[in-house]
C-alpha cells in the first residue's frame, strides 16, 4: 500500500528507508534483482532522550544530525528518503466513492467533504487516498482508503531530512510500513503464512505495535505504551544505576550475575503479559479468530537473548525472532554480522526501503 506519496511524488529506484523512533534513527537501503532483494547499506544511530516523544519529533536539528551520521556510517550516496508518521495525529479511514469519478474529481470531492472524515481543520493536515478496488457492498462504488496527518508531523520529519542533506520523496504510515515488511518474514511462517494467523509484535523502547495477519492480510493492529525502556528503568531501580550505566550494561551484557533471575525474568513476564493482553483484545474484536498460529518478535526487545523461548513458554504459542534479511544477500559495507544482530529492529525501515520498488505515479 502506498500512502501520501502524492505529497512528494512516486517511487524511485534509489531510496533509503529511515525509521525515526524514540531511541534511534535506523537507516536501510535495499536493491532488487528479479524477485530477489539485497541489503546495500544500513546503520543505526542512537538518539538522546526526549528528542522524539510519542512519535513527535521535538528537535528536528538533533534528529537531522543523527541522520547525517547514519548516512555517513552506512556509506550510501543515495539522497532520496522515505519516512513514516504514526500516532494519534494520523487518521486512516475507509470511505466509498462513485466508481464513475476520475481520480482528479474524486480528489476534489474528498477535499470538499473532508470535514466529514477528519476532526482537524483541512488547512492543518496533509491528505492522500488510494483506490482499493470495487466495493463489495455496492457495485457502482469503489473502496477508497483515506490517510490524513497533521502537517507538523510531516514537516518535522522533512526538516530533519533536509538538515541531513536528504530529499523526502515518500511519507508513509508506520503501520503500513510494518505490514509491507512482513513479506520478508514469510520464510519463517508456517506454510508461508497462507491460511495462518500470525501475530507480529514490534516492541521498541517505549511503544509496542501488534499486527495480526490472517492469510498474509492485516486483520488487526494495536499500539500500547510498553517497551525496552521499562527494562532500563528496572535495572536502574534494582542496581541504583544511572540511565547511561543501565543502558550500557544491558547492551554490553556486563550486568551482575543475578540480572537474569532478579530483573530480566520479571521483565519477560511483563512482556508476555502485555502481548497476551493485546491478543485478548484481538480475540474480543474478531468473531472469526480464536487462536494464533505463531508469534514473530521484532523491535529492540527481540534482541534479548532467549526472548523467543521465554515468550513461547509463557504464551504456549510457537514464537520466533524476526529475521527479515535471512534470505537476502548483504553487501560487505552493510556489515553482515552486525546486521544479523540488529535485523529484528529494522522491520519498519525495511518496509520503507522497499517503497523504492513501487510503480511510479
Amino acid at each position: 500500500m502506498s500512502f501520501m506519496e502524492s505529497l512528494f511524488g512516486g517511487g524511485s529506484r534509489e531510496l533509503i528507508g529511515l525509521d525515526i523512533s524514540s531511541s534511534a534513527v535506523k537507516l536501510l537501503e535495499l536493491s532488487k534483482r528479479g524477485e530477489r532483494y539485497n541489503v546495500e547499506a544500513y546503520a543505526v544511530e542512537p538518539l538522546p532522550g526526549n528528542v522524539v516523544n510519542d512519535k513527535q519529533v521535538n528537535e528536528p536539528r538533533v534528529v537531522g544530525e543523527a541522520i547525517a551520521r547514519a548516512v555517513n556510517r552506512a556509506g550510501t550516496r543515495t539522497k532520496n528518503a522515505a519516512v513514516a508518521v504514526a500516532g494519534s495525529s494520523v487518521i486512516t479511514k475507509l470511505i466509498f466513492m462513485p466508481a464513475s469519478l476520475s481520480e482528479h474529481d474524486m480528489e476534489e470531492q474528498i477535499k470538499a467533504e473532508a470535514d466529514q472524515y477528519i476532526p482537524y481543520p483541512i488547512e492543518e493536515v496533509n491528505m492522500d487516498f488510494q483506490i482499493l478496488g470495487p466495493s463489495a457492498k455496492d457495485k457502482s462504488s469503489v473502496d477508497v482508503l483515506l490517510a490524513a496527518c497533521r502537517k507538523e508531523q510531516v514537516e518535522q520529519r522533512m526538516a530533519a531530512l533536509e538538515i541531513a542533506g536528504l530529499k523526502p520523496v515518500v511519507v508513509d504510515i508506520e503501520a503500513y510500513a510494518l505490514e509491507n515488511s512482513c513479506q520478508f518474514l514469510r520464510h519463517q511462517m508456517p506454510d508461508g503464512g497462507k491460511g495462518k494467523t500470525i501475530a507480529v509484535v514490534d516492541m521498541g523502547a517505549s511503544m509496542t505495535s501488534l499486527m495480526v495477519l490472517h492469510d498474509l492480510q492485516t486483520a488487526y493492529t494495536r499500539d500500547q505504551a510498553f517497551g525496552g525502556r521499562q527494562l532500563t528503568e528496572d535495572i536502574m531501580r534494582f542496581y541504583g544505576m544511572s540511565v547511561e550505566e543501565a543502558s550500557k550494561g544491558k547492551r554490553l551484557g556486563t550486568l551482575p550475575e543475578n540480572y537474569q533471575s532478579e530483573v530480566l525474568s520479571h521483565f519477560l513476564a511483563d512482556m508476555a503479559q502485555q502481548i497476551d493482553r493485546s491478543l485478548q483484545f484481538f480475540f474480543s474484536a474478531s468473531s472469526q479468530h480464536s487462536a494464533i498460529d505463531q508469534v514473530i518478535l521484532a523491535g529492540g526487545c527481540a534482541q534479548i537473548a532467549g526472548v523467543d523461548a521465554a515468550i513461547q513458554e509463557r504464551l504456549q504459542i510457537p514464537t520466533v525472532v524476526a529475521r527479515p534479511f535471512a534470505q537476502m544477500s548483504v553487501a560487505s559495507r552493510a556489515k553482515p554480522a552486525q546486521l544479523a544482530q540488529d535485523e529484528a529492529s529494522l522491520l519498519i525501515a525495511a518496509g520503507l526501503a522497499c517503497r523504492a520498488f513501487d510503480a511510479p505515479g
